[in-house]
């Protein structure tokens, strides 16, 4: 018997994946759950098990290839005698995306005393398909590397270190820390003159802000001064509290009041949510952008949530989401405060009512209660919002209980 291995869709929004990398290699072994090649979706590199035992017998779509959902990738062949009745019968190969080669550095590998590393598990290292396949092309020496991934798995991001000459992040405790190789420049490829197709990322992106163009979007602005917030977050950061949190906190707190800010359109009606999940925009390293997603950012303590956060954008960024960790969000907030903007309007999300950009904090002469002038640091908050659900009125009435939040009683997000 002769099996196919079909592309999988690892999100709602998938149409098509690339093949980052193959785990196994035609002829060998293939177990029933064995992870056999590692598949980039919209937002994510994903592991695709195998649903057959035998030999992995043909590769149909090889590494860089892309196939949409559904298409054969690879057969499987139940015993050796049909490997070769398999290679005859597989369909042309898909051509792969070229890409860039990779950088080729003399190998430097800071050294770290094996003793108890998280990466090794009953002595078997864990590491990423996609890291393994970087190390091999770079010669990088995995033995001896803590990983930063979940449970110190190894992920790419800990080679690209290394490739570059940069310092593994984490260090072995009670070891002698090792002096680290001075950072090599990092020189951006040269793209003058030259048309670089769009990474799977930024072809999902581009899909989704087509889709926003059928919405009828309207934009409304807040000036929220955060005085009080500032003070807040400068006693309580030291304990892992971010800035992030703190807004999602207080935006998920404020639609408790508001769940009409919280719902979506549908062609049946207005879908309202069991649960305010708070997505927030993250930049991706080599373009796009992924929004993690805060579940029930309304009923966790800031200090969870903080952690979480910071969970959610290191495996964002090393591409290790879960879909439900990137598509499950009711509200958004686009954040480009940190950049100096002072305000900005953001495109919705499909899927959401309404999202929410936030600009920079700043200094600024105002006219105080006793009717003096004063400074106070203020920023501009912009909704878009879908006007198929909800109207000026919704949104500004949210608007102002969020300022009154943040303004008079943001100590109440730490209980």
């Amino acid at each position: 018997m002769i099996y196919e291995i079909f592309m999988p869709a690892l999100s709602s929004t998938m149409t098509e994946g690339k093949i980052v990398s193959w785990v196994k290699s035609p002829g060998d072994r293939v177990v029933k759950g064995e992870t056999v090649v590692v598949v980039e979706s919209d937002k994510a590199d994903m592991d695709v098990e195998s649903f057959y035992e035998g030999f992995l017998a043909a590769i149909v779509v090889p590494a860089g290839g892309v196939a949409p959902v559904g298409a054969a990738i690879a057969l499987v062949a139940e015993t050796e005698a049909e490997i070769a009745q398999a290679k005859a019968t597989q369909p042309a190969p898909a051509k792969p995306i070229p890409e860039p080669a990779p950088q080729k550095l003399a190998p430097s590998t800071p050294v770290i005393t094996t003793a108890e590393l998280p990466s090794k598990r009953n002595g078997r290292t864990i590491i990423s398909p996609r890291a393994r396949k970087l190390a091999k092309e770079n010669n990088v020496d995995l033995s001896n590397i803590r990983g930063s991934g979940p449970h110190g798995r190894i992920i790419a991001e800990d080679v690209e270190a290394l490739i570059v000459q940069k310092p593994v992040a984490a260090t072995i405790p009670n070891k002698a820390p090792v002096a680290a190789p001075k950072p090599a420049p990092v020189v951006a490829a040269d793209t003058a003159g030259k048309v670089v197709p769009l990474t799977t990322l930024q072809n999902a992106v581009v899909r989704n802000m087509l889709a926003s163009l059928t919405i009828p979007a309207f934009h409304v602005g807040y000036t929220i001064t955060t005085d009080a917030l500032d003070k807040l977050y400068k006693q309580i950061k030291q304990k892992g509290v971010t800035m992030t949190a703190l807004l999602a906190k207080a935006v998920a707190v404020s639609l408790q009041k508001h769940p009409i800010m919280n719902a979506y359109y549908t062609e049946e009606g207005i879908n309202y949510p069991e649960s305010i999940n708070i997505a927030v925009a993250v930049a991706m390293p080599g373009g796009g952008l992924i929004t993690p997603v805060l579940a029930k950012a309304d009923q966790g303590d800031i200090y969870s949530l903080s952690r979480t956060w910071k969970d959610l954008v290191e495996r964002a960024r090393s591409k290790q989401l879960q879909p439900a960790e990137y598509t499950t969000g009711t509200f958004s907030i686009s954040n480009l405060g940190m950049f100096g903007v002072d305000r900005f309007d953001a495109i919705l999300n499909p899927g959401q009512g309404a999202i929410m950009a936030v600009g920079a904090s700043r200094p600024q002469v105002v006219a105080t209660e006793d009717g003096l002038m004063g400074v106070r640091s203020q920023m501009q908050v912009n909704l878009t919002c879908d006007h198929r659900v909800i109207y000026g009125a919704d949104a500004a009435s949210f608007l102002k209980d969020l300022a009154e939040l943040i303004e008079n009683n943001p100590q109440s997000l730490t209980l």
